[in-house]
């Protein structure tokens, strides 16, 4: 344990980097904790301010910037690939989309404050389209703001850090144990929070195949499309009808309730279409099913789409 902090001491902003580097790339692996820590270190003359500043966020603004490019290059394909290495739970492709749509760029200002919010902001930036210097100039500012509120608070409070820098290093290594138990809780939590999510949302699905067999045979279901207005622009499957972010919670349904009823999304696992099915069974829907794959099988699949 004193070997780690001595490390800390030495190396400390050549570890903020990487820190700060893999965090904002997806690994969960917290920075703050490591900002905090270095801010606390910084009153015994071991770093300036500005300088570790300016290494937290060129670190954050370097993997931003790689999510950024992944998403012009790529498209919505990043933003689902984020969602199923993430630890956040599923539905963050949409509330991301339904932030960003609503506050632009300026929504990078606030992005590293919001859990699950960040990588996939910088890659849905690239995917719609945001210049790059817009892009830039926002995503700095947003970075410094995080780092230098956790820098502050390191500096603020560095009189309590030291002193449980002093306990952990008597420790020894149940110290070292004691740190690695509270990383492996956080990693655990949010793997925990992620099943649960899951598991809440397990319900019999339709393929694409099977609707689109429903449209032959003449069977007219009724259609709710749930994606976010920005991704309901490139198109949606034939009369659907569609749910903003904000009616989720109390959209008007009035169709029969023995009326066949398909749902669909643009996420990871129909994670917001399940959540909508959920609340169509509640109000006394029984022919509920998300599409499975959501718009992107159906489009895939080659089926014809309404512009």
């Amino acid at each position: 344990m004193t070997y780690l902090f001595h490390l800390i001491e030495q190396y400390g902003l050549v570890i903020v980097f990487f820190n700060v580097l893999a965090e904002q790339l997806g690994a969960p692996v917290p920075a703050y904790p490591t900002l905090v820590i270095t801010g606390a270190l910084m009153h015994r003359g071991e770093y300036s301010a500005p300088v570790l500043l300016l290494t937290a966020v060129v670190a954050a603004l370097i993997a931003d910037f790689l999510w950024y490019m992944a998403g012009r290059r790529y498209g919505r394909k990043v933003l689902s690939t984020l969602c199923r290495i993430s630890l956040s739970p599923d539905s963050c492709v949409r509330q991301t989309e339904s932030i960003y749509s609503r506050w632009g760029a300026r929504s990078l200002l606030v992005a590293k404050f919001i859990p699950g919010f960040a990588s996939i902001a910088s890659a849905l930036a690239g995917t719609i389209g945001t210049s790059r210097t817009t892009f830039i100039l926002y995503d700095s500012i947003g970075a410094a703001l995080w780092a230098g509120l956790a820098i502050f608070l390191g500096s603020l409070f560095s009189t309590t850090i030291d002193d449980l820098l002093s306990v952990l290093t008597e420790l020894g290594q149940y110290g070292m144990m004691l740190v690695a138990a509270g990383f492996a809780i956080f990693v655990a939590s949010k793997w925990w929070q992620r099943r649960r999510f899951r598991m809440s949302l397990r319900m019999a699905r339709i393929s694409v195949a099977e609707l689109d067999q429903l449209f032959k045979q003449g069977i007219t279901p009724a259609i709710v499309d749930v994606r976010s207005p920005a991704s309901q622009q490139a198109g949606r499957i034939p009369g659907a009808r569609t749910i903003t972010h904000q009616e989720i919670n109390s959209f008007v349904f009035d169709a029969p309730v023995d009326q066949e009823v398909i749902v669909y999304c643009a996420c990871p696992n129909e994670a917001s279409a399940a959540l909508v099915a959920k609340q169509l069974m509640l109000r006394g829907y029984k022919k509920v099913r998300p599409l499975s794959g959501g718009i992107d099988a159906w489009i895939a699949a080659g089926y014809a789409i309404d512009s």
